[in-house]
């Protein structure tokens, strides 16, 4: 197996020269509001654009629990050099979707037609997934598609609830379009264990989580083979503090993640 994937580490700002730089640098997702509200967020991922990253901008709505607008999102682009912005999304409704997202396109396509577009797949069922994937698959503002994270259990193994099952039907029914880019967003309920199937895949670029910051933080180590338990957790935002202590467990958890994905880059600040 030599396939990899990028993983974009998620961290509280205060921390993104000990856990987020990479070495070298290559994708990186980031909060449209914190370039727009935050000099030293904004200032860090124009380093890495320089250094080579893909800088890809989040519209907020897993944050905030709405997108910014379209100038916003623009000019947060602008700011660090992003190659891509995420189109909103409605968690679990695909019509919604694509309602939000060619909306938001023909807004941000009205200002400039400098990013490459990323919409999420969402759906409630599995006929509305391949009714959903399709409408984008051939949309001409659609450059990039997204699969969110398998957060629950999913016996009947659907489409729209397990993502190594809709990657795999992609695959082997030819319907992965070259023209694509294709990302997987956070670390579902089998954490980076999914990454290790996922590699299979030649046409999946990267995923992003911070599971590996949090559950560092918490004390919590992420063991190559497994099991992957993740207790009830906070949020990014709400972590706090994290203790020096803990750096060196939230490094090992990264690179855990990486060995999973395939990739090789290092963080850093650790390689200083």
């Amino acid at each position: 197996m030599t396939k990899h994937i990028d993983f974009s580490v998620i961290a509280p700002p205060a921390y993104l020269d000990d856990f987020v730089s990479q070495e070298p640098a290559r994708v990186h997702h980031v909060a449209a509001q914190r370039v727009l509200s935050d000099d030293g967020y904004r200032a860090f991922f124009v380093a890495e654009a320089e250094r080579g990253a893909e800088i890809i901008i989040d519209n907020g709505v897993f944050d905030l629990g709405h997108a910014l607008p379209a100038a916003d999102l623009v000019a947060a682009g602008l700011a660090v050099s992003a190659r891509e912005i995420i189109l909103p999304d409605v968690m679990h409704e695909g019509a919604a979707t694509i309602k939000a997202s060619e909306q938001a396109a023909r807004d941000i396509l009205d200002l400039t037609d400098s990013f490459r577009l990323c919409v999420v797949l969402h759906a409630a069922d599995d006929e509305e997934w391949l009714r959903t994937y399709d409408h984008f698959a051939s949309s001409d503002y659609v450059g990039a598609i997204a699969l969110p994270a398998s957060r629950r259990p999913d016996p009947e193994r659907q489409l729209c609830r397990t993502r190594w099952m809709a990657t795999h039907y992609l695959e082997d029914r030819g319907m992965v379009e070259e023209r694509m880019v294709y990302r997987l967003l956070g670390l579902g309920r089998t954490g980076h264990l999914e990454l290790v199937e996922q590699r299979e895949h030649e046409w999946i670029a990267s995923v992003d989580g911070a599971a590996p910051v949090i559950l560092g933080a918490m004390g919590i180590a992420m063991l190559p083979g497994g099991p992957y338990e993740k207790p009830s957790t906070p949020r990014i935002e709400n972590l706090g503090p994290i203790p020096e202590d803990r750096f060196d467990l939230i490094r090992q958890n990264i690179a855990v993640v990486r060995e999973a994905a395939g990739s090789h880059v290092k963080i850093a600040e650790a390689l200083r």
